[in-house]
């Protein structure tokens, strides 16, 4: 599908605790052939399995990466976990300047620091049903050490309590990724007649 050109594009930054499904949200959105530029995160954590290299993200070395740093070439970045993950300026700016809506895929920590360089861009916060179903998510990934998974369970548990710093909150409720995507697209075409314009200014 030919992406749609606006001539006031919209920056959607999609957030929400680790295991909370936003990898899967957006690969139903582009297995859906959705027109909008998807970014891609760069990270120098390993690969999983079944992930792939620049479209779930496009993982590098350290040195790398703090080459990207040194050069200014990050929107956003954060050492999370021990792993550095950042978010490249040139996709967001070239997307935007070719009119496409632009979503970014962010954790939590990133969002605060997206908003307060582009505070009117659009901030959804992905939510899952219940603190209890996001620990049983987060288990049943198996990647982690038990160290490793009790940090995260318990900055996700902290991470919840930001959703009302967003403009709209999704629950992605399991087996339902198709109802949280459908409701946002719905939120996309009420933001594309908002009055006034978000002006994004990067």
């Amino acid at each position: 599908m030919e992406a749609p050109v606006h001539s006031n594009p919209l920056l959607l930054v999609l957030s929400g605790p680790s295991g909370v499904g936003k990898d899967l949200l957006l690969s139903r959105l582009r297995e859906a052939g959705r027109p909008y530029h998807f970014t891609v995160t760069v990270t120098t954590r390993l690969k999983r399995n079944g992930e792939h290299d620049g479209m779930d993200y496009h993982f590098i070395s350290t040195r790398q990466f703090e080459s990207m740093i040194a050069n200014e070439e990050l929107l956003e970045w954060a050492n999370v976990f021990g792993n550095y993950y950042g978010v490249p300026k040139s996709q967001v700016m070239d997307a935007m300047a070719r009119g496409q809506d632009v979503i970014l895929k962010i954790d939590v920590q990133g969002a605060a620091t997206i908003r307060s360089l582009v505070p009117d861009a659009l901030f959804i916060f992905l939510a899952p049903p219940s603190g209890e179903e996001l620990e049983r998510r987060l288990r049943g990934r198996n990647t982690e050490s038990d160290d490793a998974l009790i940090a995260r369970i318990e900055q996700a548990r902290h991470e919840l309590q930001e959703a009302e710093k967003f403009d709209y909150t999704v629950v992605h409720h399991t087996d339902a990724t198709d109802e949280a995507a459908l409701e946002i697209e719905d939120i996309i075409r009420r933001e594309r007649h908002r009055v006034p314009p978000r002006k994004i200014q990067l």
